[in-house]
Formats: structure tokens, C-alpha cells, sequence
């Protein structure tokens, strides 16, 4: 049995804090929604019934996302945190009742009013609840003083997000001033020796060991000589030389384990699933919407280049799988087995294609592969399979890129990293981009990109 650390926080504290508000929440919407339809309809029908029930089901993965109730938010993040939340419920109560043609059930009018109340109304709750919240975890933490154990570069940094964090206030640190980082002689209370001493004098309820891996067996001595001391003891191993994706602690029957690389989309289900709904409901209304471009181009393509319209290129997907990518075709017909990218004056191009290639319209077919589940609308851009098997050996960690979907669009196009990279250096600037945002992925993340991407399509360095 896995019990991965996203799922076992629910049950502390701040997972209690989260599902008593949401229970709160819950309540609220419901109660709005009934009082709502028996003031309009004198009546509530059944299919509100079901209505109210799927609203509370939508909400939990949309809050969760969306990280609403966090307490470590200030009141504006708060309430923009909770507002995202509630429009992606209702996004999703939308995009069930399409699929299950039930939209008509429901006057326009109850809906909408329902769900500007219902924001009203959590803002206002959210507001004192929040505010009681943030009382409470801060005098628990006040209770629990810390001191961290070493002085180096890891001591340091975790000083700093202590008090960044304002959790267990921390009363300085023990180790060798020899090997002292700068910038934290004057927090060293004493060496290894005084330590004892130290946690009696001041009070300490938490040490933190920020000691290597290679130094384990100081760690086990040192913990067995606290073994007698109340004081909760957290060891913080350095891997700061290791590159990581998405690590977490776990439980593997009882046995603790460190995940240095795990697929944030794998290891949180509801994540996968609402991006899935947000990538195709997207694609399919771009679909819609741009048709009549589409069939423009593949008409103009066709009409000055011999060959096809749509050009299908393997290239490395989710788990490195091969998928084949679409694109309108912009170059002429050639031989693509060499490593050779298109360059700003590329003879190939074609006059069509150039434009296509200048405003990104060539790449408007993947959002049929979005539809078909083989990439996303925010990811890694996928390079061809030739153009991986010529970097994954020049470039750190290139092929980690392919723990998350390949998208149409990434963070690493809205920062600049668009057109040739014609250096190692320019790619391994995209790749470290790719993997900050596998590190650091979220919904509103993907929507933050898509909404930048438009500004980015004209950037000079696109040919």
C-alpha cells in the first residue's frame, strides 16, 4: 500500500482546516441553490437534486487544484484562490450537463444568479473563517520553537523559509562555525556538544538535521542521544547536487521512502483528470471557433506547394511513447532524417509556410492531437524523434522532459525559447524551463500560459 504525502496530509491539520471549510462551503451553495428555485418555481424539482449533488462532487477537485483554504494566504490570494475554485466547479457542472444534454433543464437566469450569490457569499465567510484559522496555526506554531542542526548552505536556506513561512520560530542554529555559511554566524548558538543544554534552556520542541547523506551515521548517533529529550527530531537530507522532479515523502507499508522523480500528473489523479477536461474541452471549442481558418490554409497549402496538407512527424510523447504530430506543412517535401532544424533563411520553407511559421498557425492540427489524448494544450514541446536521440546525450537530463504530455504551448515558449536553438546552450536553457515546469505545475499555471501565449506569437525569433 502507497500512501504518498499529497494524500496523507489531508488528514493533518491543514487537511482538517481545508475539509471543514469546504464542508462549510458545501452547505452554503446547496442552501442558496434550494432557497433559490423554491422562491422562483414555488418548488424543487428533482434534477436540482442531482444539480446540487454533482456541484458538491466538482467542488472537491476544483478546490483542491485551485489550493483554496490555504492558510498560508493573505486575503487576496485567498479569495482569488477561491474564486478560481468555484469557476472551475461550475466550468465542470457545465461541461457534464453538454455531455449529458441537460443544460435546457435549468432557466439561465437561476443559474447565473446562483452562482454570482454563492461567491458572494463564500467571500464573506471566508473572510472571519480564514482569519481564525490563520489565529490558530499561529499560536500552535508559536508553541513549538525550533533550532536546526549544521551550519552550511542547506541550514542556511532553511532558516530562511522558516521564517519566510513564520512556522516554528526559530531560536538559531548548532554546528561547526568552520564550515558556517555566510550570513548565519550570528544565528549559532553553540557547537554539537552544547546541544542538550541548548533544547532545555530555550524551550525547543523541534530540531531540524540538515546534514548530508553521506553523514548518516553522525545522524543515527546524534538521534539515539535525543532519544531521552522531548523534542521532535526532522531530518532534512541535502540533495541540492540531485536533479529532481516532483519529489515527495511516502510510505511503502510503513517503510519510509523519498520519491526523486514522479510524474505530478501520476501521482495526484484528479490533477490528470482535470487537465484532461480543461486541454480538450479548450481544443474543441478552438476547433470550432477556427475552422474556417482551418480550411483557408489547407486550401492555400495545397494550391502552392506540391504534397500533403497535414505533415505527421514522430516524435517522443508522455513516457517517451512515439506519438505522431500534426502540423500543417510549411516546407517543401525533403528527406527529414538529419538532425537539422529550420533555420531563418531556410530554403525549404515555403512563402505560405513562412507566414504559417511567423504567427504559429501551423501548429493549430495539434489540437486534434489534444483530442485524441496524445498531448496537451500546455507542455514540453515535442521535438522530432531524430532531434532527441542527438540531444539526450549532449544535454543534462533532456529526456526527463517526458514525464508530463507534450503541449502546443509551454513555459519555456512564453520565455523567450521559441524558434532554432542552434547551441547546446539555448537548449539546455529550454530543458531547464521544461523542468521547472514539471516541478512546479498546476492548473492555474496551464492557464496563465495559455492566456500569455497569444503575446508571443509574433516574437522575432519564430521562422
Amino acid at each position: 500500500m502507497l500512501n504518498n504525502r499529497r494524500m496523507h496530509r489531508n488528514l493533518t491539520p491543514k487537511g482538517l482546516t481545508f475539509w471543514g471549510q469546504w464542508t462549510l462551503a458545501s452547505s452554503l451553495v446547496v442552501t442558496l441553490l434550494f432557497a433559490l428555485v423554491i422562491s422562483k418555481t414555488g418548488q424543487l424539482e428533482y434534477p436540482y437534486r442531482v444539480l446540487a449533488a454533482f456541484s458538491i462532487l466538482a467542488s472537491i477537485p476544483a478546490y483542491m487544484l485551485c489550493d483554496v483554504y490555504s492558510k498560508k494566504d493573505d486575503y487576496a490570494v485567498g479569495l482569488g484562490r477561491l474564486f478560481m475554485g468555484w469557476l472551475l466547479t461550475l466550468l465542470i457542472l457545465v461541461a457534464v450537463g453538454i455531455a449529458c444534454n441537460a443544460n435546457g433543464l435549468f432557466p439561465v437566469e437561476i443559474l447565473l444568479l446562483w452562482a454570482a450569490i454563492s461567491y458572494a457569499v463564500l467571500a464573506l465567510c471566508y473572510i472571519p473563517i480564514h482569519s481564525l484559522s490563520r489565529y490558530y496555526h499561529g499560536q500552535l506554531h508559536e508553541r513549538h520553537k525550533s533550532l536546526i542542526v549544521g551550519t552550511g548552505k542547506l541550514a542556511a536556506d532553511l532558516a530562511k523559509t522558516l521564517s519566510r513561512q513564520k512556522r516554528s520560530p526559530l531560536v538559531g542554529l548548532v554546528g561547526a562555525t568552520a564550515t558556517a555559511a555566510p550570513g548565519v554566524q550570528s544565528q549559532i548558538l553553540g557547537e554539537l556538544p552544547d546541544l542538550p543544554q541548548l533544547i532545555r534552556q530555550h524551550g525547543i520542541r523541534r530540531l531540524y538535521i540538515t546534514h548530508s547523506l553521506q553523514e548518516a551515521t553522525h545522524i543515527e548517533a546524534l538521534y539515539i542521544n535525543l532519544l531521552e529529550i522531548s523534542v521532535d527530531v526532522i531530518w532534512v537530507p541535502d540533495l541540492n547536487n540531485m536533479l529532481l522532479l516532483n519529489h515527495c515523502v511516502a510510505e511503502v507499508d510503513g517503510l519510509p521512502a523519498i520519491f526523486l522523480n514522479e510524474s505530478p500528473l501520476t501521482s495526484r489523479p484528479t490533477a490528470a483528470l482535470s487537465k484532461s477536461l480543461l486541454d480538450k474541452s479548450v481544443a474543441l471549442l478552438a476547433l470550432i471557433l477556427l475552422s474556417p481558418l482551418l480550411l483557408l490554409f489547407a486550401v492555400l497549402i495545397k494550391l502552392t506547394s506540391p504534397g500533403p496538407v497535414i505533415f505527421k512527424q514522430d516524435r517522443h510523447g508522455w513516457n517517451g511513447q512515439v506519438i505522431k504530430v500534426w502540423k500543417f506543412r510549411s516546407m517543401r517535401v525533403h528527406d527529414d532524417h538529419e538532425v537539422r532544424q529550420a533555420s531563418r533563411h531556410d530554403s525549404r520553407i515555403t512563402p505560405v509556410g513562412r507566414f504559417m511559421r511567423r504567427t504559429s498557425i501551423d501548429e493549430l492540427p495539434q489540437l486534434f492531437n489534444v483530442l485524441q489524448g496524445h498531448m496537451a494544450l500546455v507542455g514540453p514541446r515535442p521535438h522530432a524523434v531524430a532531434h532527441n536521440d542527438y540531444y539526450s546525450g549532449k544535454i543534462h537530463a533532456y529526456m526527463a522532459r517526458h514525464r508530463i504530455k507534450p503541449g502546443i504551448t509551454g513555459l519555456a515558449q512564453i520565455n523567450g525559447c521559441r524558434g532554432e536553438t542552434e547551441t547546446l546552450e539555448k537548449m539546455q536553457k529550454r530543458v531547464d524551463i521544461d523542468l521547472r515546469y514539471i516541478n512546479t505545475w498546476s492548473l492555474w499555471l496551464d492557464i496563465k500560459i495559455l492566456l500569455k501565449t497569444p503575446f508571443t506569437l509574433l516574437s522575432k525569433d519564430i521562422y
